[in-house]
């Protein structure tokens, strides 16, 4: 368990906020925007990459990979979290596919085929329909590669819930058993799961939200072992913001900051909580005011910087993927081995 992460500009104390001393993020207990802070970990102002898309294009500058097959992969939809400066994520519905419908193997079909591939080579001088011709060429190129390569795996033992995180985490699975195949060696999937704004009723929710968490990640590691790639698999969480202390009155929380996160896997120094709890007392001194909204105290740049490192990213690219990570005294959390 990683305590009190969230997005910030600078380290804050509850005197500096209150006093509005020190810059802080911007439209702080906004959904979208804490959601796209915690996805870029640019807490001020707009970034068009996300940190995990400018950890790809590290790898991709630097030939990690021996394929051009996209390093982010997403199960949960279009993600800033994976776009970056000069790679591009994909994304794929559990038990979808990338290929394109409506071609057969007849002489007609693939005529059309053909005459469609080379419409999307050509050079008509436009921009912006050269750029789109390029990302669906590109489209077509990796729908044509993850199917060959899945053709080429076979069944989990691990059985995985029917929930919808758990089955985003199989087809994770199943995409990291072909990863020689699809010539990967460093990949980032991304899976979501909502219905954490508990405005009211929040222990009811929580009784069948943190069940299916528990259980699809319990499935998730258990697929890790039995591929034998648990040391090489860190699953870690990222949520918007926390709730705040004090309940509403449907018995409910509202829009917080600081949260506590879960990092699993082989490489990770487990059994362990890194960072420290803020002291849970309404207007105590981690709280932005009077209803328990803590005041982070480890940033995203240090948590996402952290997970990084492990990944392959060296200290000298830091600072490409996390340009406020200096503001925090460039201090990672040593929570991986």
């Amino acid at each position: 368990m990683v305590a009190n992460v969230g997005s910030l500009v600078q380290p804050v104390t509850r005197a500096q906020y209150q006093a509005q001393q020190t810059p802080v993020p911007l439209n702080l207990f906004s959904h979208s925007d804490q959601q796209l802070q915690w996805q870029t970990s640019i807490a001020q102002g707009n970034s068009p990459t996300g940190w995990a898309g400018r950890a790809a294009d590290y790898i991709e500058s630097q030939k990690i990979n021996s394929s051009n097959f996209p390093v982010f992969f997403s199960v949960a939809g279009n993600a800033l979290l994976g776009t970056g400066a000069t790679t591009q994520p994909v994304a794929v519905a559990p038990g979808g596919t990338l290929q394109l419908s409506g071609f057969t193997s007849s002489a007609a079909s693939q005529a059309r085929l053909k005459a469609m591939n080379n419409l999307l080579t050509l050079d008509s001088g436009v921009a912006l329909a050269q750029a789109a011709n390029s990302t669906l060429a590109n489209s077509i190129s990796d729908a044509t590669a993850l199917g060959a390569a899945l053709a080429k795996g076979t069944p989990l033992k691990t059985t995985f819930p029917t929930t919808a995180l758990a089955q985003q985490l199989q087809q994770v699975a199943r995409i990291i058993q072909v990863s020689s195949y699809l010539g990967m060696t460093r990949q980032i999937f991304f899976c979501s799961l909502g219905g954490f704004d508990t405005h009211a009723g929040e222990l009811e929710a929580h009784n069948t939200l943190y069940p299916e968490l528990s259980q699809a990640l319990a499935a998730f590691y258990a697929a890790t072992e039995e591929l034998g790639v648990a040391q090489n698999v860190t699953t870690f969480t990222e949520s918007d913001f926390s709730r705040t202390f004090q309940p509403t009155t449907t018995d409910g929380s509202d829009h917080a900051w600081g949260s506590h996160h879960m990092v699993l896997g082989g490489a990770v120094q487990g059994g362990q909580i890194y960072g420290a709890f803020p002291t849970f007392e309404l207007s105590g001194p981690n709280d932005t005011d009077t209803r328990g909204r803590w005041i982070p105290t480890i940033s995203i740049d240090q948590y996402g910087a952290s997970l990084a490192s492990w990944f392959g990213i060296p200290d000298s690219a830091l600072p490409a993927v996390f340009p406020n990570f200096a503001n925090f005294a460039s201090q990672k959390i040593a929570f991986m081995g």
